[in-house]
């Protein structure tokens, strides 16, 4: 596939335009400074967003956040909306890791509390965690019946049976469990793949991380989420494991023939879709929905190991601070959000992928102590740099459908990184950094090195200056276990 080259017409500093030609429906938004674009316009992704422009159905435009890059069908930091009556559902708009997501924990201790102590709460994580491709738990093998109902109670589940508190539920996106899962939508092949892997990372760039609260940048909004300056906080960074690439698998054979039986005419074939209010495009998202929930279970329960680590390694007794739950949010996924659409308040099917939620202050899904400043939007950044903590904003609600952003985004494949680091220890390099670092294989540390991703404060940036969100806090990592 060669590169064709995209025209892109300057909104103001960090908004540029996609204009209609061809077969698009729509124009495309793309955010990102302009010392960014030579590098999006490298590969596909722009021409991407305009091929989702061309999909039956879609409202408003079609949006690309700072952290783009080419993807399945969708561009990875794509953003589309779609009517509910005459839109579409697509695979390729969601991706392979549905409900791949970000949970971050605040612990209560400051720097000093694990002074020396890293090292060892790594390691054991490590030992406690299951991590790499194919990493599955033998204490956590599940029948089918609990299976079942994973994939219809999602986070409640794990709460139900010991891991976690009912209060974590109320800092989890949707609650932990989205509405409309349907167990018989899910193949006996996913069902098969994801039945040894509740409780375990997995591989490629998932992650847990330690890290400590570097700089405040909103002081309202930083005491709402109780952060500060020098707290010590973790995030985990994992999804629906080998279930959801199967259902995502499995649905894009289904959406190939059911968009030649509804004559969509297609710009590209992994764009395949269905309508959204169709017997496949209903069965899909009912077999999503399952795989998200599969996906906020394994986030909760690796959430309470996390927890329980800390308090062995630290010998934590019952009167330690407790490690509460910020927020945990999905980056694939998608979503029946009701919007306004030229003054009507419309149902629609918004389709994230490697983006995140970032709803504004006052909306009625957020919890109480969240609504005055708005949901905090988790943004990862790479091993070596920071990750960032934003709140939503009313302007995000308004112009991408309550969307931002979900990390640094990869600037090299992960072939050229392994050419990149040829001969080098980034273990080493990291240590020296002060950044202790454990992987399942060396080969993996080599493909998510720190140059093989855009520097996320540029990506944060542009959403900062755009309205999209507002920096919250800065979090600089101390020790990250790999997947």
């Amino acid at each position: 596939m060669g590169h064709t080259h995209i025209p892109v017409k300057r909104i103001d500093g960090s908004r540029w335009m996609i204009e209609r030609r061809g077969n698009m429906r729509t124009t495309g938004i793309v955010y990102a400074s302009e010392a960014m674009l030579p590098k999006i316009m490298a590969d596909q992704s722009l021409q991407q967003v305009s091929d989702v422009a061309c999909l039956p159905g879609i409202v408003g435009s079609s949006l690309a956040m700072p952290d783009i890059h080419w993807g399945y069908g969708f561009p990875i930091g794509g953003v589309a909306a779609f009517d509910m009556d005459e839109g579409v559902v697509s695979p390729g708009g969601v991706g392979y890791d549905i409900n791949c997501g970000v949970r971050l924990m605040r612990t209560g201790l400051g720097r000093q509390d694990i002074a020396g102590h890293v090292e060892r709460l790594i390691d054991e994580l490590f030992c406690n965690i299951p991590s790499g491709i194919g990493s599955k738990r033998s204490d956590l093998k599940l029948g089918s019946s609990d299976q079942a109902a994973v994939l219809q109670q999602g986070a409640a589940w794990a709460v139900k049976h010991g891991y976690g508190e009912r209060s974590d539920l109320e800092h989890i996106e949707d609650r932990g469990c989205l509405e409309g899962a349907d167990p018989e939508a899910v193949s006996d092949r996913a069902l098969e793949r994801g039945r040894g892997q509740l409780g375990t990372l997995g591989s490629g760039n998932h992650f847990i991380e330690i890290a400590c609260v570097d700089e405040v940048f909103d002081a309202a909004a930083a005491v709402a989420m109780g952060l500060e300056p020098g707290l010590v906080v973790v995030s985990v960074h994992t999804g629906s494991r080998g279930l959801g690439y199967q259902v995502c698998d499995d649905y894009i054979k289904v959406m190939l023939r059911a968009a030649q039986k509804y004559g969509i005419s297609l710009p590209d074939r992994q764009l395949c879709c269905a309508p959204a209010a169709s017997p496949e495009g209903g069965r899909y998202l009912a077999a999503m929905a399952a795989a998200a929930n599969y996906a906020f279970a394994n986030r909760q329960i690796i959430g309470h190991w996390v927890r329980e680590t800390f308090g062995k390694v630290l010998g934590l007794g019952p009167a330690a601070p407790r490690m509460a739950l910020v927020y945990d949010v999905c980056h694939n996924i998608a979503k029946i959000e009701q919007y306004a659409v030229g003054g009507q308040s419309q149902k629609l099917c918004v389709h994230r992928k490697g983006a995140t939620r970032a709803f504004g202050p006052g909306h009625a899904h957020l919890p109480p102590d969240y609504r005055s400043v708005g949901q905090p939007v988790l943004i990862p950044g790479d091993m070596g740099r920071c990750s960032w903590v934003l709140a939503g904003t009313k302007l995000a609600m308004q112009e991408t459908f309550g969307s931002c952003c979900h990390g640094a985004g990869r600037a090299m494949s992960r072939n050229q990184a392994m050419k990149a680091a040829r001969g080098r220890r980034i273990d080493r390099e990291l240590g020296q950094q002060g950044i202790y670092v454990r992987a399942a294989g060396r080969g993996t540390l080599t493909e998510e090195m720190p140059e093989a991703y855009k520097d996320v404060n540029e990506v944060v940036d542009v959403v900062a200056a755009a309205g999209l969100a507002v920096k919250v806090a800065r979090l600089r990592p101390l020790g990250v276990m790999k997947g």
